[in-house]
């Protein structure tokens, strides 16, 4: 039931979560079933990656409403800081609970470990560097919010987990079709491998790369 990164050829995780829900199907769907649906995906290898995002958010200090900026924005959906549709923690522990539930009925006795960090400090900075270097544009992009989002995703990297922090990082781009130089696209390509990704998770065709610096 697990498998290795490179073969996971969509997002995942969280950040793919944020996917599930930005499609024409989301009205037809309860948000549990859209968890379910992402859980049982390639028979349930996307399972353990939602239980590893959340549980690590889960166990960080990072805010429960930075943790809510966060999914909106990933999703899309604009800033609206007193309409949330979800309590964050909470909605983490629905998510662990199905994955969980999805990996149990194909391994009754799994027990997850606690997640270690996925990246050393030099890859926390290089992720810190290009969530600054396209801060401005992505602030315009994003709209109302966007500079409180932005600094959300600097946060996820320094205290949670520079990985999680850089796939939402690409997620909230896609949403929100913020352009960026074809040596940013590189190097996001760059990292992506160091962090063992397969290469449509940096970009599934939704990532707005110009050809001009």
């Amino acid at each position: 039931m697990t498998a290795e990164r490179q073969d996971i050829w969509i997002d995942f995780g969280l950040s793919g979560l944020t996917k599930w829900f930005a499609g024409p199907w989301v009205n037809e769907a309860t948000p549990e079933e859209i968890v379910t649906g992402a859980a049982d995906w390639g028979d349930g290898v996307y399972a353990a990656t939602l239980v590893e995002d959340a549980r690590r958010l889960l166990e960080s200090p990072l805010p429960t409403r930075t943790i809510e900026l966060l999914w909106r924005a990933a999703i899309g959906l604009p800033y609206d800081p007193d309409g949330m549709w979800l309590d964050g923690r909470a909605w983490l522990r629905d998510i662990v609970r199905i994955a969980l539930d999805r990996m149990h009925r194909a391994e009754p006795s799994f027990a997850p470990a606690s997640p270690a960090s996925s990246a050393d400090g030099t890859q926390k900075q290089e992720v810190l560097e290009e969530i600054r270097e396209v801060t401005p544009t992505a602030e315009v992009a994003v709209g109302a919010g966007g500079a409180e989002v932005m600094a959300a995703l600097e946060q996820v990297v320094v205290e949670v987990d520079p990985d999680l922090g850089f796939r939402f990082f690409l997620r909230v781009l896609k949403a929100h079709l913020v352009p960026v130089t074809a040596s940013q696209y590189e190097r996001y390509h760059e990292l992506g491998g160091r962090f063992g990704y397969h290469e449509l998770v940096v970009d599934d065709g939704t990532l707005q790369s110009v050809d001009t610096d």
